[in-house]
């Protein structure tokens, strides 16, 4: 009778190490400190785990079933205490259940193995510990790949489409785990059958194991394609914030060698009292004064992003103001601060340009708040309705999340700063604090 009650529970105490390996590369996206996680978590699982055993035995309940409701009740757990997009949350959480499911049917081809003639599918005593052995040593097995090469891809700023896609491959081979599960003890009666059963699960996991790995180098590989896309977006807005600077510079050049004429004829009349046409030449002149922003911030690469975005807001029609007090070297990342400030600027020109042209405005300051954080803030004006769910602000353009306002919030709070978003009265606002590395 006891081991009829604690062989359901071990099975679903599977549920323990795969929590672990869930976490392990989320260690920045924790909603809690580790340890008070930790002292919810393990409660949490042991109660269910406990629970469902007291249920199979009382109910006579293929343990199978039982994992559908404990792993969709872990699963809403563990997606509510990260900070992270549910893309990348319910994606990890599918990958350990699937990685999972092709131990559990190996477990169950040995313990077929070790005695045969017992229930299908349901396992031993011993069969239940060694599904529960394996999967803690898998976890021990990729502890490093999960803490390092897992952890740069989620903690990657770029959002790899492959994302929006791969939650599909592990349903797939728990949805192939299920369909290959033994009907009847006859099956895994046979000793030829029996290592069958056992290759062919080994097998499922080598696959979904190297799809694993190919989608690590393709996500990793888009991610660096992005990356060079937004340096040499970085390199463009440089160019033509450059040819911008040498173009108004040669005009205000040309401006000063025409002024000594300007001043002649308009002494002449002056001289004639001809203050009409000296009025009408005064506006001519005004209206060919080069216009431009000489120098928006000390340090380069801001200046080239602001340089930019000012011009393209005057492009749109959108008048845009910038009071950047920031020195040539700053303690944080130039890459950070102007991924941040160039998204923000480009949610504010969409904004803008659906906005009544009479209420367009863009405002961006930006300053040291000591000697390792940068202050950044903009506010934009918009017409219509900001679409926010849960804290999460969704995109206009397509199903879903914003990319934009997420890769702030990730740049942002990665070294532990700040980022907090207001609307209302048809003003939009982003305050982000940038924290240098430590």
């Amino acid at each position: 009778m006891m081991t009829e009650l604690l062989c359901p529970s071990i099975e679903l105490m599977i549920l323990l190490p795969g929590m672990l390996l869930a976490y392990l590369p989320m260690k920045r996206y924790l909603r809690m400190p580790p340890v008070r996680l930790a002292a919810v978590t393990v409660p949490l699982t042991i109660f269910l785990c406990l629970a469902g055993g007291v249920v199979s035995f009382l109910f006579h309940v293929e343990t199978i079933w039982l994992f559908f409701p404990a792993a969709a009740a872990m699963g809403f757990f563990y997606v509510h205490t990260l900070r992270i997009t549910r893309w990348k949350s319910v994606s990890v959480f599918l990958a350990i259940c699937g990685a999972f499911s092709c131990m559990g049917n190996a477990a169950l081809a040995l313990n077929g193995i070790l005695h045969p003639g017992g229930p299908a599918p349901a396992l031993s005593f011993c069969g239940a510990l060694s599904w529960f052995a394996m999967c803690c040593l898998s976890v021990l097995a990729v502890w490093h790949p999960a803490t390092h090469a897992a952890r740069r891809l989620l903690d990657d700023e770029a959002f790899a489409q492959t994302w929006y896609v791969f939650w599909i491959l592990p349903l797939l081979f728990i949805g192939l785990n299920l369909f290959i599960l033994p009907l009847t003890p006859d099956i895994l009666g046979q000793r030829r059958l029996r290592h069958l059963y056992l290759l062919l699960s080994l097998l499922f996991l080598f696959l979904l194991l190297l799809f694993y790995a190919l989608f690590y180098l393709m996500a990793s590989s888009m991610n660096h394609n992005d990356r060079l896309r937004r340096e040499n977006q970085l390199l463009s807005m440089q160019q033509a914030r450059y040819d911008s600077l040498r173009a108004a510079i040669e005009q205000t050049r040309q401006s000063r060698h025409d002024m000594r004429h300007h001043f002649h004829i308009l002494q002449s009349f002056a001289a004639q009292g001809n203050w009409e046409r000296l009025a009408s030449y005064l506006d001519e002149v005004q209206g060919s004064t080069p216009e431009g922003d000489l120098g928006l911030c000390e340090n380069t690469a801001v200046d080239s992003v602001a340089g930019y975005f000012a011009m393209r807001h005057r492009e749109q029609g959108i008048p845009v103001t910038f009071s950047l007090d920031l020195p040539p070297r700053l303690p944080v990342p130039e890459t950070d601060l102007c991924s941040v400030l160039s998204n923000l600027l480009e949610n504010a020109i969409e904004a803008g340009m659906k906005t009544a042209p009479e209420r367009r405005q863009t405002k961006v300051t930006a300053r040291l708040h000591s000697s390792h954080m940068v202050l950044l803030s903009v506010e934009n004006t918009y017409d219509g309705r900001v679409r926010e769910k849960d804290g999460v602000f969704l995109s206009c353009k397509r199903p879903g999340e914003g990319i934009g306002l997420q890769a702030v919030r990730h740049t942002a709070e990665k070294n532990g700063g700040y980022v907090r978003f207001y609307y209302g009265n048809g003003v939009f606002a982003a305050n982000v604090i940038l924290r240098g590395g430590t």
